[in-house]
This record gives C-alpha cells, sequence and structure tokens, in this order.
C-alpha cells in the first residue's frame, strides 16, 4: 500500500484530504490551513514573477 503525505507538511493523508492546483500541478494536503497556506504562497509567487 503507497502512503500518501501532505504536500505542505508531510502528515499522512485520510480521505479528507483536499485537492489544492499550483500552477499545472494538483497537489493534496491534510487540512484547510495547509491548502490556504500553498494558495498565499502560490499567488507571492506569481506576482513576484509578475513584476520581473
Amino acid at each position: 500500500m503507497n502512503q500518501r503525505t501532505c504536500a505542505a507538511c508531510d502528515c499522512e493523508l485520510d480521505q479528507q484530504s483536499i485537492k489544492v492546483k499550483l500552477g499545472d500541478k494538483t497537489v493534496e494536503v491534510c487540512c484547510e490551513e495547509r491548502a490556504t497556506a500553498l494558495g498565499e504562497a502560490e499567488a507571492a509567487r506569481n506576482s513576484v514573477a509578475n513584476e520581473k
């Protein structure tokens, strides 16, 4: 059996995992807090990339 882990914190994922789209990839996280954090990080990265 493959163990799936959170893209943000490496916790083991269960059926309650949340999918987050980052660019052209989709990752799974363990909770809404991690999903929000990854979304904010992606938005900040895109903002900096657009300023260059």
